[in-house]
């Protein structure tokens, strides 16, 4: 399995790669590429580790190497949120670098699983289905936006206040990335009953999580490490079901038929991507309410994105 990280030398990239070293399957090869000149440098630190899997580095000009016949490519290349920033503000910078990304990805591995981490996913990842798209190579089936960070803060926090192991937990969160668009749907988590007002108040800090980080790191940057530990999970099991397992998460994915039908979900995982997405179970009264609430903000999201790549 090739792995490629995009963004690899950044604040989200280092933990995610020597995490990735660790635990990919013996006989992975783990591509590194990044503008910053140290990117090699990372790979070599990242080598002296003694895993059986292989790593590269690659810098500036030569992101379609690092890319060559990938199978995953995990894109957490970008720029940080800062205090007082939404993952809007972020737009303007991120979605040029998610475009040229993608684009040298369509040439240098068309058949890759692409997972993209770089904000604000709910328009990133329909700027990738454009661009992969009018590259001729779209599959809906392997186009991921990696969600999996508010499933984690969710399982935690849900954890905490119940009792519980955070192994006991699994809260699905469905909508986007990004405020009102994230939903935990805390009314069906196995094995845990919540209280609504314990629902209401653990709903909208996952919600915002990411600003209680980047105001406690006052402003020396964002959700770095859990992010990173997010990302390696989706991907590692992306890995797991590529050789054959069948694995479950949430991920920001296409549900519908055109490329402006995005909606994170649990989704079955399994050798070419997207091998199914469940139905989702019925959700509470004040769940619907959030869920109906949300959409014209996520549909708005999904609509600057693809203007975006398209050029309108």
């Amino acid at each position: 399995m090739k792995v490629c990280v995009l963004g690899a030398a950044g604040g989200i990239g280092q933990p995610l790669s020597l995490l990735l070293k660790l635990q990919l399957p013996a006989g992975s090869e783990l591509s590194l590429y990044d503008v910053a000149p140290f990117t090699p440098g990372v790979a070599v630190d990242l080598s002296h580790i003694p895993t059986d899997v292989s790593v590269s580095g690659f810098v500036g000009d030569d992101v379609e190497a690092a890319m060559q016949d990938a199978d995953i490519v995990v894109i957490p290349a970008g720029v940080p949120r800062k205090p007082g920033m939404t993952r809007d503000d972020l737009f303007n910078v991120n979605a040029g670098i998610i475009k040229k990304l993608i684009a040298a990805g369509a040439n240098a591995c068309p058949d890759a699983c692409f997972a993209i981490v770089t904000n604000p996913v709910n328009s990133t990842v329909p700027i990738a289905a454009e661009t992969l798209k009018a590259a001729g190579v779209y599959n809906k089936r392997k186009l991921f936006g990696v969600t999996t960070l508010d499933v984690i803060r969710s399982n935690t926090f849900v954890a905490e206040i119940a009792g519980k192991g955070t192994s006991e937990v699994n809260v699905s969160v469905i909508g986007g990335h990004s405020g009102v668009t994230i939903l935990p749907l805390l009314s069906s988590v196995a094995g845990v009953e919540l209280s609504q007002s314990d629902i209401e108040v653990l709903t909208p800090r996952i919600q915002e999580a990411g600003t209680e980080v980047v105001e406690a790191k006052a402003g020396a940057g964002s959700a770095t490490l859990s992010m990173a530990q997010a990302a390696a999970r989706f991907t590692l099991s992306l890995v797991a079901a590529m050789n054959g397992d069948t694995v479950t998460e949430c991920c920001y994915v296409q549900v519908g038929d055109d490329s402006s039908s995005f909606h994170a979900q649990p989704v079955v995982l399994g050798r070419q991507g997207v091998d199914s997405i469940p139905q989702l179970p019925p959700l509470s009264e004040y769940e619907q309410k959030l869920l109906d609430e949300m959409r014209s903000v996520l549909e708005g999201n999904i609509s600057k994105g693809i203007e975006f790549a398209n050029g309108e």
